[in-house]
């Protein structure tokens, strides 16, 4: 079926993105030491704000792009961003001094964004009662690729180098570009509304929809919220985990290899949250599954301030992975169900941005804590997951 391709292809491109951003992202703390900077504060302030200031200046301009794939498709939009990686990742082979790094992440934060466009191309491509299951695959996708990429970028550093490893990652988003560029087909967009008179109407939406009306859509800001402190659990842990890895005891020359463990850990066992959640939604409520995921991923959190045995901090990491996984996928099928046709673009910006805005904020608060105590970390995640767990039976409306 052609709505199957566009799925497909979009889901092959994401993996092949995510892949190539792990082969180095998750060891950014090592590379800004060997740029130059030995203080551990330092160290997870300058990884801290070059994570953030990527996804934190792509949320203020999500809904713009929205808006603008909606009116000129959001395949480009993604093209944009893709190509631009290529560009930008090849460049910080080069960089010689720390704010290198965080220039080209912010150069980044106007061309990002290609990730969570996909959920929305992918998401409005399917037939309405399969939006899940294709949310749940390029969802997987963006998890299966960093539990490949971060074994093999701790390979890869020790052999030839964290710099030569960012021109690897350039390829792989090159590869993703062509994928997109190749196999992605806009038209089965307008073969999925019924008849011209619906296209119309859809057309219409576009302009009459504004974003004071998406955040009254049922239960839309709640599952903002949720997917703010998802991502905000799911990003904190770049750029302390190395750091606190070696803290625990684990010798310099391991570090990479173990973090990489982790992360992959984490990686694998979220993109099997995100495939099972549809079967989830089949036996359970909506709020049941969300809170569930949020509950499990509190559970994770607390483990982590707790422990630092390293065969703990793994079962921990199975525990977040699978819950951000599952609550994720459902809470953004639970937003795509009542958002009305031809108004993707504006209705998935704003939950672009909220996503975003818990990416940004996140390394940036990670940073500054751990520079002072890494468990404070994991202490404030568990926090912010009970406060979700909570929140989602008793404010979660029934389900559309």
């Amino acid at each position: 079926m052609p709505w199957r391709r566009n799925v497909y292809a979009v889901t092959a491109a994401n993996f092949l993105g995510y892949t190539g951003f792990t082969l180095v992202m998750p060891f950014l703390p090592l590379f800004i030491i060997q740029l130059g900077v030995t203080d551990v504060g330092r160290v997870a302030l300058w990884t801290g704000l070059s994570l953030g200031v990527t996804p934190g200046l792509t949320a203020l301009l999500a809904p713009a792009w929205g808006r603008l794939g909606d009116r000129y498709g959001r395949k480009i939009m993604v093209e944009r961003s893709l190509a631009s990686f290529v560009v930008l990742m090849t460049a910080m082979a080069y960089v010689t001094q720390a704010w290198h790094v965080l220039a080209l992440r912010a150069v980044q934060g106007f061309f990002a964004g290609y990730g969570s466009l996909s959920v929305a191309m992918a998401a409005e491509s399917a037939p309405r009662e399969r939006m899940s299951s294709a949310i749940g695959l390029v969802q997987t996708a963006q998890r299966l690729g960093p539990g490949v990429g971060p074994v093999i970028g701790g390979a890869l550093a020790a052999v030839v180098g964290l710099r030569h490893a960012f021109v690897a990652t350039a390829m792989f988003y090159g590869i993703a570009l062509a994928v997109v560029f190749w196999f992605y087909d806009e038209r089965v967009l307008a073969r999925n509304l019924e008849d011209p008179a619906v296209a119309t109407m859809a057309a219409g939406a576009v302009e009459r929809i504004t974003f004071r009306r998406v955040l009254g859509f049922q239960n839309f800001m709640l599952m903002m919220a949720v997917i703010f402190g998802l991502q905000f659990v799911d990003r904190s842990f770049g750029p302390v985990l190395p750091l606190y890895v070696e803290q625990v005891g684990t010798a310099h020359a391991r570090v990479p290899l173990v973090a990489g463990v982790l992360f992959s850990i984490m990686a694998c066992t979220g993109a099997l949250g995100h495939h099972v959640c549809a079967k989830l939604l089949s036996r359970f409520a909506m709020p049941v599954v969300i809170a569930g995921g949020v509950a499990a991923t509190a559970a994770g959190s607390a483990l982590l301030t707790a422990t630092a045995n390293l065969w703990a901090m793994g079962v921990a990491s199975t525990l977040l992975g699978i819950g951000v996984g599952a609550a994720m996928t459902a809470s953004y099928t639970a937003a795509g169900r009542v958002i009305p046709a031809g108004a993707h673009g504006a209705a998935f910006g704003v939950l672009t941005s909220a996503s975003l805005t818990g990416m940004a904020v996140s390394p940036f608060v990670a940073g500054v804590l751990g520079g002072t105590s890494i468990r404070a970390v994991f202490f404030l995640d568990l926090v912010l997951m009970i406060a979700l767990a909570v929140a989602v039976p008793r404010l979660m409306t029934s389900e559309p």
